[in-house]
């Protein structure tokens, strides 16, 4: 067996990725990285036409699609899907990365909004297994990964929002736990059929519009004193849908600048 050169173990040339939540701040790095690498890449997001926009600014050779996909709509999710592989002409690579939630901590937080946030973990498990029935009925391999969180392995840190913006979200916390406990599970059940399910949980990856006092908190406490910029996920996302990664599954790889090790 000829070994191969590390660039063929990341080229994603032939390959079709389904990212939802393509269109946002981190997703929009981890869409670039993806055709960057060279797979055809299906934008999904609820506006479709920022879908559209976004693949249309994708690099690589192309062509990169957009469709309509709202997660927390199992009619929408179904659609999306299938538009995805009407586009694509195949999906061999899912990337759930899609989030809807409501900015209420554990002081005000409503049942009904807990409920519609966890509602995020219920659209990952429904793409997840539409794209494990959709490699598995051509009979070829799949990748699926779950967007995570550094908050689904430890507690928040309070200090950091405390008096300047709301706390994170408890049912966050809730959700991100369960996709990382629902990543080890669905892989164990689907590497027989040559389907591998990793997590990638970034740590403190603020936007440009997040509260200014409460990311200068967060970089002090910050083993590398600094936050993480989007394009340092391309590098692990590649490696966990690649070719590179093809011996891992079951995983949760943290990108959280030491954050969890203390």
């Amino acid at each position: 067996m000829t070994e191969s050169v590390v660039q063929d173990l990341f080229n994603m040339t032939g390959q079709a990725v389904l990212i939802t939540g393509g269109s946002g701040f981190l997703g929009g790095a981890l869409s670039r990285a993806l055709a960057e690498a060279g797979a055809t890449v299906v934008v999904g997001s609820r506006d479709l036409h920022r879908a559209q926009q976004v693949a249309e600014s994708l690099p690589g050779n192309g062509p990169h699609f957009g469709v309509e996909l709202n997660q927390l709509d199992e009619t929408s999710l179904n659609n999306g899907f299938e538009a995805a592989v009407k586009a694509a002409g195949k999906i061999d690579v899912l990337v759930n990365n899609g989030q809807q939630g409501h900015a209420m901590d554990l002081t005000n937080v409503t049942g009904e909004a807990f409920s519609q946030d966890l509602r995020n973990a219920t659209g990952y498990f429904l793409l997840a297994r539409k794209l494990r029935d959709h490699v598995v009925s051509r009979q070829v391999s799949g990748s699926i990964v779950m967007i995570g969180s550094m908050y689904g392995v430890v507690g928040s840190y309070p200090d950091a929002y405390a008096g300047v913006c709301v706390a994170s979200p408890v049912q966050y916390h809730a959700l991100k736990g369960g996709i990382i406990h629902m990543t080890r599970h669905l892989a164990v059940y689907w590497a027989k059929d040559n389907v591998r399910v990793n997590c990638l949980s970034p740590g403190p990856f603020p936007s440009t519009k997040a509260n200014q006092e409460m990311v200068a908190r967060l970089v002090q406490k910050s083993p590398m004193a600094r936050m993480g910029q989007p394009e340092e996920l391309k590098g692990p996302l590649l490696l966990l849908v690649s070719r590179a990664g093809s011996y891992i599954t079951g995983q949760n790889l943290l990108v959280d600048g030491g954050w969890t090790a203390w």
